[in-house]
């Protein structure tokens, strides 16, 4: 039986939960915890491989967003098993991707977040009243289904140090000049405990690539200013095509301040944004198979930076 159960909404207990039992089942899966958020839930990664080439997939920047959590623990969750029996997760053999590659996944960026939208955090409590009174700024953001920021009421993908002036600009001009539901900068970048543990986690890892698992429209961001990556856009285009989702620059009001965006300007290596499934977020758990079938082929590519040449 699979240790991941893709019919539940995920809460923070579950990640913790399959995260544990995948380690324990597969004993060279590897767990780290980055940091403890500011209510105290854990910010986990999980580590498949031991190769020389180092990858760091993300996903759950945004509350309501949780779906593509369970992109990456299924991911993982195979990999293991192909890789204990000797098989293929799609057209890569679990064996050689393990010896080529490290993988590192965090699967929940932004747990308290997606406990609130999830429904984990009770009526009443003190952390779901806090929420609330945030989302009173915003009364025209349904809550808690149009949540996206932490309990905080920050944006997580909004507080990176890449380009954070024009995204406050853009953001205040938009009338989010208090923590709230979403679209809200913080007070600096890196200010959340989220993003500074990611980005330092990003930093020790030093990783070839990076992917940011959002919803929804079935794109895929490349881009950020006018940093030219070698090999970012070539990259990009073979993910579009195995993925079936269309390779798109970034529109210019939500072009600041992400985790991709940092990763680009930073480490001048490329960086993704996959925006996954369509429809209103959160996504129901009845499109996660498609979205997995989607995004598979694209994951491949993605860790190992192979991708068939165009004839």
């Amino acid at each position: 039986m699979a240790i991941v159960n893709t019919t539940v909404p995920i809460t923070s207990e579950i990640n913790d939960n399959i995260i544990t039992e995948l380690v324990s089942t597969y004993p060279f899966l590897r767990t780290e915890m980055l940091t403890a958020t500011a209510f105290q839930r854990p910010v986990r990664a999980l580590i498949f491989g031991t190769g020389p080439r180092k990858v760091l997939f993300t996903a759950a920047h945004h509350a309501n967003e949780w779906i593509t959590a369970y992109i990456l623990l299924k991911y993982a969750e195979e990999l293991a098993e192909a890789l204990r029996t000797g098989g293929n997760v799609g057209d890569q053999n679990a064996q050689t991707l393990s010896d080529a590659v490290t993988i590192y996944m965090v699967p929940l960026v932004n747990p308290d977040g997606v406990d609130l939208v999830t429904g984990a955090l009770p009526q009443g409590g003190l952390q779901y009243e806090l929420a609330r009174r945030l989302s009173e700024n915003y009364p025209e953001i349904s809550f808690p289904d149009g949540w996206k920021a932490n309990l905080l009421g920050v944006d997580l993908n909004l507080n990176y140090p890449a380009g954070w002036l024009q995204a406050r600009e853009i953001k205040f001009s938009q009338g989010y000049t208090l923590p709230g539901p979403r679209d809200y900068v913080g007070r600096a970048p890196l200010g959340q405990l989220e993003t500074r543990a990611l980005a330092e986690y990003t930093e020790l890892v030093n990783p070839a690539l990076v992917l940011a698992f959002h919803t929804q429209g079935q794109e895929i961001y490349w881009n950020f200013s006018d940093i030219e990556v070698p090999g970012a856009r070539e990259l990009g285009e073979a993910m579009a095509q195995a993925s079936g989702y269309r390779l798109a620059d970034v529109p210019y009001n939500s072009a600041f301040a992400g985790y991709k965006d940092w990763f680009i300007q930073e480490f001048r290596r490329p960086g993704y944004t996959i925006e996954a499934g369509r429809g209103v977020n959160p996504l129901p758990l009845e499109q996660f198979d498609e979205i997995y079938s989607d995004n598979l082929p694209l994951l491949n590519i993605a860790a190992t930076g192979n991708f068939p040449t165009p004839a």
